[in-house]
């Protein structure tokens, strides 16, 4: 590979860089502060950047040696996971990492000085954080400084730059210093200066409404004494000097009051406040429920955005901090081939002990913790014997995959006289319920949008409440026929197919017999789809007039887009199940019913219940008679693609 150009004459395209002048940020004309002041005082930037500091420290920063492509070694001894533990003698990892974090998410950049052996108190050496305000790279070349410059009541030092550990972002323009995000959200923080300013104005004023006051042209005439008594007494009854704030004003000689300025309805502070918010959080990358914006929140996607805050906001800060710890502190310390760092991420990303336990479980096939160990985490001293793994006798090797089991599945004897028969799912039947669901949304949201343009004509500014837009009864009735309709297709197509596996008489399933169930479970699926999108309107007509459309045809995008398809599959699900169990019941015969899973990421609480045998008219341990079944919350129904197996004795 040919080189084009050297180092040296790179660097030298630039030979006079000057030093990085501490950014300023302007709010207003003639108001410029520092980021460090914008941290201090806006309290939506400082949640953002308190919120990613103390979940990047949170995080436990080890070290390992990569033994092979498949195995590598914790590394607690080495001289790079001594100094992370232990930066200096004053400082914990947790506020080293913290205040890093912080730095770079106010300044762009954040600056560690090495200091020697002897002084951190050990043979490694240890690291001092040099706050950004007191910091600046210098000297050296535009595409690295020679050093940093720490400024204080005494005077100057500048600290070589081999003797640092240096940490910038991106900027468009140079590779010596980053750009600080209080620059980029310059315009909407400019914006909420400005209406804190009015608002402490307007409280200092005692909230006084602005306006102005007219005396009519044929009024007596005002001498300066009768004037300097009006302005007195108005002063003393609306500015809130002296505590009298509030008062009745009196108007004389046929004054009136104009209205002007902006009221505090239409200020919207609270929608500014909001907006704030949610933008400074945009420029970060987090989840707005993760800093407290709960408008469109559910319990399931907030655990979705929870993964999300990890995988995609969190996960780059912790490639880009754990390399540049191995770049700049790895070359000087011994024995650091294979080394690296890694934040221990896989703590967060993990499910809930019960989820772990199950799934460790099920993997070992059988108990994998002593009695002891599970003292130890309960903070318990150990006991004689609670060593000893304990294996129920119910599990064992080519039995059971766990001690959950609500039953063992058929023995050798039993499993030559059953026939399994798989869920039945007829060909194009998904398709057909998410053209219909589409077309259902579709039309509600044609409906909505045009209530709603009729109803913001009439009340002239005044909120829209849901039931003007939206026709509930309407609504529900409309789907619960659809499902009907599809719902006696689906069932029927999978009883037919279950009873042609068997080699059954098709003419023994009755359609007429299932028609009160079906109707009853498009009904009861209707309402519940219907209310939960009444509650997502009623959210969006919640928010900033400018907006409403923006946010009801938001919800609407959603419905037609992942709703559609979550509903579509569950619903067949549930009807292939619903038909090859009343398929089963036709015949006559004795039969169980066996729960499969055939996802490749099921739900922890599914995954569970895979190889779950009970008698054809029980019901499973999670009160469902048949994967999707419409007892179980919506959560658990959307997007289910398990099966269910009927087993039937052939003697």
């Amino acid at each position: 590979m040919p080189w084009a150009v050297s180092a040296g004459q790179l660097a030298q395209i630039d030979n006079r860089p000057g030093p990085v002048v501490l950014p300023q940020v302007q709010l207003a004309d003639g108001v410029s502060v520092s980021p460090s002041a914008i941290y201090r005082s806006q309290p939506h930037v400082r949640t953002v950047v308190d919120f990613l500091g103390r979940n990047i420290a949170q995080l436990g920063l080890h070290v390992y040696r990569r033994v092979s492509d498949t195995d590598r070694e914790r590394l607690t001894d080495h001289p790079l996971a001594r100094l992370l533990a232990r930066p200096n003698p004053m400082t914990t990892r947790y506020r080293m990492v913290n205040a890093l974090v912080q730095d770079i998410a106010t300044y762009d950049m954040a600056v560690w000085a090495r200091i020697r052996p002897q002084d951190a108190g050990n043979d490694v050496g240890g690291l001092v954080r040099l706050p950004p305000s007191k910091v600046r790279p210098v000297d050296g070349t535009w595409l690295e400084p020679g050093g940093f410059e720490v400024s204080g009541s005494s005077g100057k030092f500048v600290i070589p730059r081999d003797r640092a550990v240096y940490f910038r972002g991106y900027n468009p323009d140079s590779d010596r210093e980053g750009v600080s995000p209080m620059e980029t959200l310059r315009g909407i923080l400019a914006e909420g200066y400005q209406s804190e300013r009015y608002r402490e104005q307007l409280w200092r004023n005692g909230a006084r409404i602005s306006g102005w006051i007219s005396r009519p042209p044929d009024a007596r005439d005002w001498s300066d004494k009768a004037r300097e008594r009006f302005r007195t007494d108005w002063r003393g009854l609306y500015t809130g000097e002296g505590g009298a704030a509030g008062g009745t004003p009196i108007l004389e000689d046929g004054m009136e009051w104009h209205q002007g300025g902006m009221t505090p309805e239409q200020a919207q502070y609270l929608e500014t406040r909001k907006l704030t918010r949610e933008e400074v959080a945009s420029a970060y990358h987090i989840p707005l429920p993760m800093v407290g914006i709960l408008d469109h929140a559910t319990y399931s996607n907030i655990r979705e955005q929870h993964r999300q805050l990890y995988q995609d906001t969190l996960g780059p800060w912790l490639t880009w901090l754990s390399e540049e710890l191995e770049l700049q502190l790895l070359p000087d310390l011994p024995d650091s081939d294979d080394v690296y760092v890694e934040f221990n991420i896989a703590a967060k990303m993990a499910g809930s002990f019960e989820e772990q336990a199950a799934a460790a479980s099920t993997a070992a096939g059988g108990p994998w913790m002593t009695r002891n160990e599970i003292r130890g985490r309960n903070n318990l001293p150990q006991i004689d014997g609670g060593d000893e793994l304990i294996v129920p006798l119910n599990v064992t090797a080519g039995g059971q995959a766990s001690p959950r089991d609500s039953a063992p599945p058929p023995g050798p004897s039993l499993a030559s006289r059953v026939v399994p028969l798989a869920k039945a799912r007829a060909d194009g039947f998904e398709e057909r319920y998410e053209d219909t669901l589409r077309a259902h949304f579709e039309r509600q949201q044609r409906s909505v949008l045009s209530q709603l343009g009729a109803a913001k004509r009439r009340k002239a500014g005044q909120k829209v409440a849901v039931a003007e837009v939206f026709d509930r009864d309407r609504w529900a009735a409309e789907l619960a026929a659809d499902l009907y309709r599809l719902g006696l297709a689906t069932s029927s197509a999978a009883a037919l197919e279950a009873l042609a596996a068997l080699e059954a008489d098709p003419e023994s399933y009755s359609e007429e017999a299932t028609l009160a169930w079906l109707a009853a479970h498009g009904e009861a699926v209707a309402e519940s789809v219907t209310a939960a999108t009444e509650e997502q309107v009623a959210a969006a007509l919640d928010g900033p007039d400018d907006g409403i459309q923006e946010a009801v045809e938001s919800v609407f995008a959603v419905a037609i887009g992942q709703r559609v398809t979550s509903l579509a599959l569950a619903e067949v699900t549930a009807m292939s199940g619903f038909g090859t169990t009343e398929a089963a019941r036709s015949t006559g015969r004795s039969a169980v019913k066996t729960w499969r899973v055939r996802s490749t990421n099921p739900r922890s609480a599914h995954r569970r219940m895979d190889g779950e045998t009970v008698d054809l008219d029980a019901t499973f341990s999670n009160g469902a008679r048949w994967p999707a079944d419409s007892v179980l919350d919506a959560d658990e129904r959307a997007g289910c693609k398990c099966a269910v197996d009927i087993s039937f004795d052939i003697d």
